[in-house]
């Protein structure tokens, strides 16, 4: 494929960018959780396409429902009747439109102070209801980026389909435990210039996403991408999961939608994305016919004592925490880490107990895996014995070598208060084994000489109390 071009092709690109919050479920109080057992029950339904609030029958829905398919939902313990579309939906979940509005405020968006819970026809059998319940929170916004700003049309909150767990001919089945997850909608104005600017805006948004309580994992997040060129119609993509395939996906469409402009065939389509770059059509590209007020629940009005509540809690970006574990002198390997395994809360709550950034690190991330790796773990090392062990570390009951040590007897099953206890060296032994050290070795540094103290007593006295006794000796 020759170079392109893309501001002669009349390239444009727009991101849809699909959140799930960690909260529980976005119209009942059925917690978040997805199951991988057997379920209680199913039943059956079968969707008709009904005209949206226009008086129209939308074209996506009446594709959908050409197919004449049945639909069977598996159901938990955990499955409320609102999940089956047997009662109506409760008030929307607070702690979800909080994150929604910080998620707003981040990508500098205007929040709407009264808005309307709506409706969209759905009858690919993802919801039982055959809608999905969505709100518009915000709009107007933008994110920076190297190559300009790309304005941020939308931020929705809305309620996550059911997942697919097997496809027939005439019959496909769901489950409904992640029908209903709160899920925020991030859809960008069609500002993206260049397939690689498509990538670098869907890193912004993932990380200001990331900053706030979202769910993480396989899954949790997805996004679309819309393209079109002169003479084309827009073509929306789902499911361009991994950004590295973003630039080859859009090029691979570009091409497409240039052999059909030249053969006058382009017609606006959703296409599903394939891992190999290519696309596959889905069905057409909705209208607005689909939407239509939810009658259930009443205006959502957004008031500016929430809006001031949620400023006072935005959370810092992830390069900004970066920055601040980097000043604290943490290499870029351990703060990654500290990402990786979502562990800065516990981070930054041991910091408050023992002022040691980089002790704090060992004790939360290096010691547990090198231990686990070492023997055969009977207790896990949790936050409550980390927490004990700094505190008996800060007062002095026991000293930095013999962390790791503590923490290895407990792993191996022996209670907390035994396996802190250590052999104490002697005042005056202590004091005359350094001077002997210090007199067979004369003329070093306090910090040669401390190497030297250290290995001879292996952990058994605390540092800073042997660099006193050095710095007594070589006055």
């Amino acid at each position: 494929m020759e170079e392109i071009n893309y501001q002669e092709l009349g390239f444009k690109c727009g991101l849809e960018i699909h959140q799930q919050l960690d909260t529980k479920k976005l119209f009942c109080e059925c917690q978040s959780v997805l199951r991988k057992d057997e379920p209680d029950f199913i039943i059956k339904r079968k969707l008709n396409a009904v005209a949206g609030e226009s008086g129209v029958v939308d074209v996506a829905a009446e594709y959908e429902k050409t197919k004449d398919k049945e639909f069977i939902y598996q159901g938990y313990d955990t499955t409320c009747l609102v999940e089956l579309d047997e009662e109506p939906p409760h008030e929307i979940n607070k702690d979800a439109l909080k994150i929604a509005l910080q998620i707003s405020l981040l990508l500098n968006c205007k929040i709407l102070p009264l808005t309307q819970i709506m409706r969209k026809t759905v009858i690919d059998g993802s919801n039982t209801s055959g809608f999905q319940r969505t709100v518009l929170i915000a709009e107007d916004g933008y994110v920076e980026t190297e190559e300009g700003r790309v304005g941020i049309s939308a931020v929705i909150l809305e309620e996550d389909a059911a997942r697919i767990v097997e496809r027939k001919d005439k019959e496909t089945i769901y489950r409904l435990d992640r029908l209903g997850i709160p899920l925020v909608e991030v859809v960008t104005a069609p500002d993206i210039k260049t397939p690689e600017q498509a990538k670098n805006v869907g890193l912004k948004i993932g990380e200001i996403l990331r900053s706030c309580k979202v769910l993480r994992g396989i899954g949790t997040i997805r996004q679309d991408v819309s393209v079109s060129i002169k003479g084309g119609e827009r073509v929306e993509m789902k499911g361009v999961q991994d950004l590295k395939l973003i630039v080859p996906t859009i090029n691979n469409e570009i091409e497409r939608q240039i052999n059909l402009v030249k053969e006058k065939k382009s017609v606006a389509e959703v296409r599903r994305g394939n891992p190999d770059t290519t696309t596959i059509f889905l069905r057409p590209l909705p209208g607005s016919a689909r939407m239509y007020p939810e009658t259930d629940l009443p205006m959502l009005k957004i008031s500016r004592d929430l809006i001031n509540e949620v400023k006072k809690n935005i959370p810092r970006l992830r390069k900004d925490i970066e920055e601040e574990l980097s000043h604290k002198g943490l290499n870029y390997e351990m703060i990654k880490l500290i990402f990786k395994m979502n562990k800065l809360e516990e981070f930054r709550e041991l910091l408050e107990i023992v002022n040691n950034p980089q002790l704090v690190a060992k004790v939360l991330l290096v010691f547990p895996k090198e231990i686990e790796k070492k023997i055969k773990v009977r207790k896990k090392l949790g936050r409550d014995i980390l927490v004990f062990i700094l505190e008996k570390y800060k007062k002095g009951k026991i000293n930095e070598r013999q962390i790791k040590e503590s923490l290895e007897r407990i792993a191996r099953g022996v209670d907390v208060s035994e396996a802190i206890k250590f052999e104490k060296e002697d005042l005056e032994n202590v004091e005359e084994k350094i001077m002997k050290i210090i007199q067979s070795k004369p003329g070093l540094s306090d910090k040669a000489y401390m190497g030297l103290v250290m290995k001879e007593f292996a952990g058994r006295i605390d540092g800073k109390f042997a660099m006193e006794i050095i710095k007594k000796f070589i006055k």
